[in-house]
């Protein structure tokens, strides 16, 4: 009978925990500061049909440009190859089988490639892109991606905070809480390995990723992505003497 009564307390401890993470996340009832904000620099009345659900075609699907000896190759991540990516057990292991992205977000994979003898600094976070309708809109972390979807599905798709460090004894009880909702960081640790990081990127290095913006507005015709902030000529103080440009443009329809 003790050992009876022990397993159910612990078990009632372990709904109780669930349930403290269920009300501090609020049950979808808030969200993040970051989906708060404007998804586009542009009329404010082109706001209501940006970061809708759409499923883009963009021609050509894959560009590659030189410039200044920095080969650079851009290709639109549709869902079909963002699917296979994912599932790549050999790529992500464990992780596999998500993709991380949701249909509000547009995704490229962007490949670059330092033949110029000297560091190339990027800066992915001031990459653009902008719609032929006079919206601008700022290449996302991978917070805007996690953020989206605890607000969607709160407990499950926790990625960081109170379930990641969950472990026995974590609320007073003998279970390891952070897996009763499966693979909280799931999603974080994808972004993680796939997303195109910033940084240096030194002569004869070949560096590839993932970047992604909210998805334009519903009416537009072309795009045009823009890898602004490359930073070359490093001086012996760091400073970099010489910035550039890369523009891709793209026909656009859905």
């Amino acid at each position: 009978m003790p050992r009876e009564r022990l397993c159910i307390r612990h078990l009632l401890a372990a709904g109780m925990a669930v349930l403290v993470v269920a009300s501090a996340t609020g049950c979808g009832s808030r969200k993040s500061a970051l989906l708060l904000e404007r998804q586009a620099r542009g009329p404010i009345e082109e706001e209501g049909a940006v970061a809708q659900q759409t499923a883009w075609l963009l021609d050509p699907v894959m560009q590659t440009k030189t410039q200044d000896d920095i080969e650079i190759t851009v290709q639109h991540a549709i869902p079909a190859y963002l699917h296979q990516l994912f599932n790549n057990k050999q790529l992500f292991g464990s992780f596999a089988g998500l993709n991380p992205y949701f249909p509000e977000q547009i995704v490229f994979y962007l490949k670059l490639a330092n033949h110029s003898g000297k560091i190339v600094r990027i800066d992915p976070v001031q990459f653009l892109l902008l719609d032929d309708r006079g919206n601008q809109y700022q290449a996302l972390s991978g917070d805007y991606s996690t953020a989206l979807a605890e607000a969607r599905a709160p407990v499950g798709t926790l990625t960081r905070g109170v379930l990641e460090d969950a472990r026995p004894g974590y609320f007073g009880v003998g279970v390891p809480v952070g897996k009763i909702l499966g693979k909280p960081q799931q999603r974080f640790a994808l972004l993680q390995m796939a997303t195109f990081q910033g940084g240096r990127l030194y002569d004869g290095v070949t560096y590839d990723g993932l970047i992604s913006f909210w998805s334009p507005h519903q009416d537009a015709k072309r795009l045009r992505l823009v890898l602004t902030g490359l930073k070359t000529d490093l001086n012996a103080n760091d400073v970099p003497q010489r910035s550039m440009d890369v523009v891709f443009e793209f026909a656009a329809r859905h």
